[in-house]
């Protein structure tokens, strides 16, 4: 008699602990997962605009004083633009031998002559005058008038608050979360409770009004003045 009330109890005891697993797995799984997004458009606050001053010569030292001499009338030119001098950074200047092939009469290659020297030095101008640097460097071609060899890049757009604009990006996007998750819960008669977990997307920021695609590890536009932000929360809220 007592093994078969063991072996009822021990019954019970296993269906008790089955029910509680059901119920724990159902109930685990009563949840609703939405994601929600934030946007936000912004202008560049900061610009770094890059060129090369270039020269050759058949010694160092002549190539050198016309880099000097291109390196002035470039100093010249910023200041003259409204640029302080300390907005402007020159790099050492780089000097590489050249030389030229060397065919025999049959015309096979015979080796190399030394031609001389080429010389090249970069600079950069970092400033938060925006509209005068892209001003300056679209009209940067007027230097070579002034017999100045010079090679000019793009400039890179930059926003010195980027830490801002996403921490307001995440208080938006986990916003547009909520209110998707409480117009889910709504419609079929429930209310959310807290939050079971919550996963922050990749920061996107791409040109703004541009095709420009997403990358998985995030982008990052520094060619586009104007610029989009974009970044998403992927949350997850238990059902009362």
């Amino acid at each position: 008699m007592k093994k078969y009330i063991v072996i009822a109890v021990a019954a019970l005891a296993c269906a008790f602990v089955l029910g509680r697993a059901y119920t724990y797995k159902f109930r685990s799984q009563d949840t609703i997962v939405v994601t929600g997004l934030g946007e936000t458009e912004f202008s560049s606050d900061l610009i770094v605009w890059s060129g090369t001053l270039t020269a050759e010569a058949q010694n160092a030292a002549a190539g050198y004083a016309e880099i000097e001499a291109s390196k002035a009338k470039v100093q010249q030119y910023l200041t003259a633009k409204g640029l302080p001098a300390e907005a402007v950074v020159f790099e050492f200047v780089n000097v590489d031998k050249q030389f030229s092939p060397v065919y025999n009469a049959n015309g096979n290659w015979a080796g190399q002559r030394f031609s001389g020297y080429a010389l090249r030095q970069r600079f950069t101008v970092e400033s938060k005058e925006v509209e005068k640097v892209e001003t300056i460097s679209r009209e940067i071609s007027s230097l070579i008038a002034q017999g100045v060899s010079i090679e000019a890049y793009a400039p890179d757009y930059y926003y010195t608050k980027l830490d801002d604009v996403k921490m307001g990006l995440i208080e938006t996007a986990s916003a547009d979360a909520r209110t998707r998750a409480e117009k889910i819960a709504d419609n079929a008669g429930a209310r959310i409770g807290r939050v079971a977990s919550a996963r922050m997307g990749v920061f996107q920021i791409t040109g703004a009004n541009s095709n420009e695609e997403f990358s998985a590890g995030g982008s990052f536009n520094t060619s586009s003045r104007n610029k989009k932000a974009r970044i998403t929360m992927r949350i997850e809220y238990r059902i009362k």
